[in-house]
Formats: structure tokens, sequence, C-alpha cells
């Protein structure tokens, strides 16, 4: 499979975050080729906020390999990480990050800042952003107009 059919993936669990009133973000965390964790946003149900899409794909890939460490796992997610899940993604020691519509507001892979990048920190991880990212924003970008239109009706 290719980047942009795990991205599809991600892009069906972003789907069901939307419909279940959350921020559509959906991910995947994959390894020799197999999605083994998966993850939607539930901040909002789960009065968690920590419950971001990638959270939730770590913690279903740490449990299906019984570790948490995920070494040579890569995730993929629709949207740019954020600070939270870019410390979680080191923590688990993912390999490789792959990504949708960049995140102009709290991208810490570029957007904002690159977490990535910093040569202080312990862990590194290969960063490829833009994949499927006009899928990507388009649900956001819908999302978040429908959720205007309804504060102003």
């Amino acid at each position: 499979m290719s980047d942009e059919d795990f991205m599809r993936a991600a892009l069906t669990l972003a789907l069901q975050a939307e419909q279940a009133g959350e921020v559509p973000v959906g991910a995947v965390v994959v390894k020799d080729g197999e999605i083994i964790g998966r993850g939607c946003n539930g901040p909002i149900g789960r009065h968690d906020p920590s419950a971001h899409a990638e959270m939730l794909a770590l913690r279903d890939a740490a449990q299906h390999m019984g570790n948490y460490r995920l070494v040579d796992c890569d995730l993929y997610v629709t949207l740019e990480p954020c600070l939270m899940c870019v410390g979680a993604m080191f923590h688990a020691r993912i390999k490789r990050v792959v990504y949708g519509a960049s995140d102009p507001k709290t991208g810490a892979a570029g957007s904002v800042m690159n977490l990535f990048e910093e040569q202080r920190l312990n862990h590194h991880a290969t960063v490829q952003g833009g994949v499927l990212a006009e899928e990507c924003g388009s649900i956001l970008r819908q999302f978040f107009s429908a959720r205007r239109a309804q504060q102003r009706a």
C-alpha cells in the first residue's frame, strides 16, 4: 500500500470523528505495511483533552504490539500534529510521520514550530507533509464552515 492508501484510511477515520461531532481528524499507525493502530478525534465525547486522533492511534498500536515502543512504525494523520502528539510520537519511537493538511495555528511539524528538527531532543522521526493535503484540508474547512454557520443561526 502507498502513503495515499494509508492516508485514505486516516480520512475514513476523520469522517467518523465528524459524524460523532468531533473535529474531523483521523490517524493510523502502520508497521510492515499493515495498519496496527487506528484513532479518530475524541476529546469532546471522551471529555479528554488528550484524545487526539494520533494519541488514540498510538494507544491502539501499543496495545496491538504489547509494547509502548513502536519502533519501525509509521504514523499517518490527516492534520499536522500538535506539540502534545509529537511528544507522544517521540516517546513511542515512531520512525516516520506523514500528515495531510498543515495546521497554521498549532502545527508542531513545521507550521508553528518543528519539533522534529530540534537537535536537543533524544529521538527524531522523518516527516512528510502534504499527502492528500487538499482532501484532508477540505474536510476540516467544511466542518468549521458548518460550525460557524450554526453559531450564526
